[in-house]
């Protein structure tokens, strides 16, 4: 990506980052029950829906991988695990902070919060076999890993569905409701978080691209 489009891009993402805060802060109506505390879910629910979408990536391209053995598919396989990661520690954080004045607690050992941190250990572990393991297996194995860890996402995503958990019930097509202005917050913040991800994605992929590039010139000149 050229420099000018980049710039633009990039102004183009904090326009909708700042848009998404506005509609957050500002536009959407404040909560009867739980007060200004619940404007954290116009973070916390997007950033789930974005991490979920990027383990997705994750597992296409890994699977793209197992078929071809395509560097750029390894390449986009990373990028994407990485952001997803980034995006699940938001989640993880942005709950128990919402949690503590509304259940009176940080943290409880709930079926969606412990099967998100589940899912969180799952990538971190993938980034750590990427960063530490030097074998040439290396691609191999985190592919694998990546194809058995996404199983956790739909069971993430489904389990206040089938289980009784402390966790609010979903919304969509959870017999509940919001004021459409929290939907349009919601929809807002969703955007800006994508269009940031997706910056993130290009810039990670095109970085791991140009370094696998340099070591194989170099591992070349080795043997000269």
């Amino acid at each position: 990506m050229k420099s000018p489009v980049l710039i633009a891009v990039v102004v183009v993402v904090l326009a909708l980052l700042a848009f998404g805060l506005y509609q957050a802060l500002v536009v959407a109506p404040t909560e009867q029950t739980m007060g200004d505390v619940q404007r954290i879910f116009y973070y916390h629910v997007p950033s789930a829906w974005t991490a979920f979408l990027l383990f997705f990536i994750n597992l296409i391209a890994s699977i793209w991988y197992l078929i071809g053995r395509s560097g750029d598919a390894d390449a986009l396989a990373v990028a994407s695990a990485e952001v997803g990661v980034v995006f699940c520690t938001v989640v993880l954080i942005t709950g128990p902070i919402w949690a503590r004045p509304v259940w009176g607690i940080w943290w409880t050992w709930d079926v969606r919060l412990t099967s998100t941190l589940v899912l969180w250990l799952i990538y971190v572990s993938y980034l750590m076999l990427r960063r530490f393991s030097t074998g040439g297996q290396t691609p191999l194995l985190a592919a694998v890993l990546a194809v058995f860890g996404f199983a956790v996402v739909p069971f993430v995503y489904l389990s206040i569905r089938f289980f009784r958990t402390q966790h609010p019930q979903p919304v969509i097509g959870g017999g509940g409701s919001l004021d459409p202005a929290m939907w349009h917050a919601v929809l807002w913040n969703w955007l800006a978080f994508l269009a940031f991800a997706g910056l993130l994605c290009w810039l990670r992929y095109n970085l791991e691209r140009k370094q696998r590039g340099i070591e194989e010139t170099l591992a070349l000149e080795a043997l000269i």
